[in-house]
């Protein structure tokens, strides 16, 4: 195998940085969109509001799409997954959170959002083998401790809200498969997979919503939704597949656990006066939890086998040394042929690094 590549091309000293912010960048345009789904989304159907918001997430993947040069392609084998994916995440999950903001507040809805990052980082660690180090863990569980406390300060009212807060997280759980699913096509265009997930979400809670006899929303309300699905919906979800894309399925969902806090706080912001000491707490944990992914450094030896594949890539990464003529100095998308190398260098679970531990 040959050594390690010059200094200049190895990847930054905290690789997690970038795939951090990203996530993070997803987290607060969802978080913003939980309140704001339950101000539009009053009075409205549950399969109704799913598919005004995939509706404005489709148009936003439109908008989004790369020239070919520049992204990989969704390919015909991954019908399948996008299909699966649609089904958890632009139908079960919008549908289950649209009926659960109905019965309880949006405080207390965008507070258990925390677990969804439970459920993908344990997926993603169990099905894709995602490397989950002490600090992984301490940070997974300081967001976990964190929303536990801020949902325990919203079930001193009672159980009047139950119902809400269990369809509440079966959404949590649905997007959780959702995003395990997604780390597959985290090297595709992003804008791409956004529209195909997008249409076919929106075309089946279209039908259910006919099916079932919803009414039509009003203008104002049917805007708004719809607004709301493009940037909270569509924009985020393509930070979200380049966070994943940048370090993993697991990392991804845990920073993304941060949306949870952003929207609790517009809930506040918006009329909602359910604030504690515990509050308090619980988003401080959450925000622990974060700067612990954001600075974390993992790197030892390892070895890269022949691989050949496609996917959007730079040539000052330390893993891409094949020629051009003339050489590319930005982001640019074709098929290309990894030889044997061997090197040291700080690393994330991304697409090159899904070596066992």
């Amino acid at each position: 195998m040959s050594s390690s590549s010059p200094l200049s091309r190895l990847p930054p000293r905290w690789p997690a940085a970038r795939g951090g912010l990203l996530a993070l960048t997803a987290a607060l345009l969802f978080g913003i969109s939980t309140p704001l789904v339950q101000n539009f989304g009053s009075g409205v159907g549950a399969f109704a509001t799913a598919a005004l918001l995939y509706a404005g997430a489709a148009i936003a993947g439109a908008l989004l799409r790369q020239r070919v040069e520049r992204e990989a392609r969704v390919a015909r084998g991954d019908f399948s997954r996008l299909l699966a994916m649609a089904a958890a995440g632009a139908v079960i999950g919008p549908v289950a959170l649209a009926w659960g903001l109905q019965r309880t507040s949006g405080t207390s809805a965008s507070l258990m959002l925390t677990l969804e990052a439970l459920f993908t980082a344990v997926l993603a660690w169990r099905l894709y083998r995602e490397t989950m180090n002490r600090r992984v863990w301490a940070a997974m569980l300081l967001l976990l401790a964190g929303g536990i406390l801020l949902v325990l300060d919203q079930w001193r009212d009672g159980g009047a809200r139950l119902w809400g807060l269990l369809a509440v997280l079966v959404a949590t759980a649905a997007w959780g498969l959702d995003n395990t699913m997604s780390r597959r096509l985290a090297e595709r265009d992003p804008g791409q997979v956004v529209l195909a997930k997008a249409v076919l979400g929106a075309t089946a809670t279209s039908l259910l919503a006919v099916g079932f006899g919803e009414a039509v929303p009003a203008p104002g309300a049917g805007l708004g939704l719809f607004a709301v699905g493009a940037t909270g919906y569509g924009l985020s979800l393509r930070f979200y597949l380049l966070a994943q894309r940048e370090f993993g399925a697991a990392r991804t969902g845990s920073v993304f656990a941060f949306a949870p806090f952003i929207g609790a706080a517009l809930a506040v912001a918006l009329g909602d006066q359910s604030t504690s000491w515990l509050m308090a707490a619980g988003s401080a944990l959450m925000l622990s939890g974060v700067v612990l992914h954001l600075a974390e450094s993992h790197g030892h030896e390892h070895g890269h086998d022949v691989t050949e594949h496609e996917h959007a890539h730079r040539h000052d990464d330390g893993h891409h040394h094949h020629l051009h003529d003339p050489m590319p100095t930005d982001a640019h998308s074709h098929r290309h042929r990894h030889e044997p190398l061997l090197h040291v260098h700080p690393h994330v679970p991304d697409v090159h690094h899904a070596h066992r531990h």
